[in-house]
């Protein structure tokens, strides 16, 4: 699993939230499914390169959000929750219901996903200004 996790110390996104944002993705996107166990801290902090403390704050955010659960003598499993906003009427996003069936995006919002990457790399924008301009959007929304 910690193949798919990367961490760009020269990013300006901090090593944690890089780290709860992939997992949080491979959860929506269906790679990691409910039940999934992810790396002790250690391990995947060992093959990171990186401080144990920082992985942990990435799974305590992940857990604080519902996609995954620490267990003690568990380890820590995806539950299959990713969160949507809220449905209308309701106020809080942190009410955010779990995704439709199984915890998958919808392959209509994954298309258009790919579609903004497949654009903005052919434009020559660098990930992380994808990235910020999608998080401007969604602010602005």
């Amino acid at each position: 699993m910690s193949a798919g996790i990367t961490v760009d110390l020269g990013s300006a996104t901090p090593p944690y939230e890089q780290i709860r944002s992939q997992i949080s993705s491979l959860v929506a996107m269906g790679e990691l499914a409910a039940g999934s166990r992810l790396p002790t801290v250690r391990s995947l902090a060992a093959d990171l390169g990186i401080a144990a403390g920082t992985v942990a704050r990435a799974y305590r955010e992940l857990d604080a959000a519902g996609i995954v659960e620490s267990r003690r003598r568990g380890g820590t499993v995806v539950t299959g929750r990713a969160q949507l906003l809220p449905t209308h009427g309701a106020a809080d996003p942190a009410l955010a219901p779990a995704t439709p069936a199984g915890g998958r995006v919808p392959a209509e919002v994954l298309a258009a996903v790919d579609r903004y990457i497949e654009l903005g790399r052919s434009a020559g924008l660098a990930d992380e200004v994808l990235l910020d301009l999608l998080r401007g959007r969604l602010r602005m929304a």
